[in-house]
């Protein structure tokens, strides 16, 4: 059995680190309420967007009249963009979101990968695995980073307008609720959005009047839907971590309650047991004197 001072030291340490996880819970809540905030008033935007683009699509008619909207008979070159985060005690936030890129890549064994790692998580995963990375980014620990998401759309629509890419994915994680982070794999290109089926183009086909031309503007909207995607996805992670982090520092609170209960019982019994010898010794030594 362990000493008793061995016992109070072990106790103590548990102590101060119930104390850290407790205030890293507290600022990741606090962070959390504006990080959810930000998420879900994005997605009305980018739904109102997409209609948009459906109804300007339509009215375009030919898909082929936009780069963006032609599909590859056969993707070859695949670029694929995962958002993790930079830092650690996030629970399975990282883990998971590896684990559904690897199931990706793994379905893409006979492709071409380009692999853009967004967090130092991720980076020092792909790293340690010896696998290539097309490009790398910091996480996003200050938040989200929208000149960052016009970076990436611009370079992703580019590459795929000029061939040099067949599709491009995004894997991160989406926020549903504290509890909750489903790992997501959202394809950005070819954008499916102007696929929708022919009655709710018909419905949309109200008579607009467009300045320059619809095809002119369908090329704009295109470009924003594609940074729209990204961004969102970058506010979904930013409001993830932040959930998945305080979930695990109060399970590791909850973990250093627990410890420390046991941990007491345990000193007391050992210095029960520490009394208990000595008073033996005690009644011992005065009943050999005795005798």
């Amino acid at each position: 059995m362990p000493s008793l001072k061995a016992i109070r030291k072990r106790i103590s340490s548990v102590k101060s680190t119930q104390q850290i996880t407790k205030a890293m819970q507290m600022v990741a809540a606090a962070k959390l309420r504006r990080a959810q905030d930000a998420a879900t008033q994005a997605r009305p935007y980018a739904d109102k967007l997409s209609e948009q683009l459906t109804s300007v699509a339509a009215r375009v008619g030919d898909a082929a009249s936009n780069p963006l909207l032609a599909t590859r008979a056969e993707e070859k070159v695949v670029d694929i963009i995962l958002v993790t985060s930079d830092r650690g005690l996030c629970g399975g936030y990282n883990s998971n979101l590896i684990r559904t890129c690897e199931s990706l890549l793994a379905d893409k064994a006979d492709c071409e990968i380009r692999l853009t790692v967004i967090g130092t998580k991720g980076s020092q995963y792909f790293k340690n695995r010896g696998r290539a990375t097309f490009e790398e980014h910091t996480g996003l620990a200050a938040g989200p980073d929208h000149p960052l998401a016009v970076q990436l759309g611009n370079r992703v629509s580019r590459d795929y307008a000029s061939g040099e890419t067949d599709a491009v994915y995004v894997v991160y994680n989406k926020f549903n609720s504290a509890i909750s982070q489903v790992p997501t794999v959202e394809k950005l290109l070819p954008v499916a959005s102007a696929g929708a089926d022919e009655d709710q183009q018909e419905e949309s086909l109200v008579d607009y009047i467009y300045e320059p031309d619809p095809g002119s503007l369908l090329g704009r909207l295109l470009a924003q839907y594609i940074n729209t995607l990204i961004y969102r996805s970058f506010l979904e992670a930013n409001a993830s971590e932040h959930a998945a982090r305080m979930t695990a520092m109060d399970s590791a609170t909850s973990n250093a309650s627990d410890m420390m209960e046991r941990l007491t019982l345990e000193m007391n019994r050992a210095r029960q047991a520490a009394i208990t010898t000595e008073l033996m010794e005690i009644v011992s030594g005065a009943e050999s004197l005795k005798g």
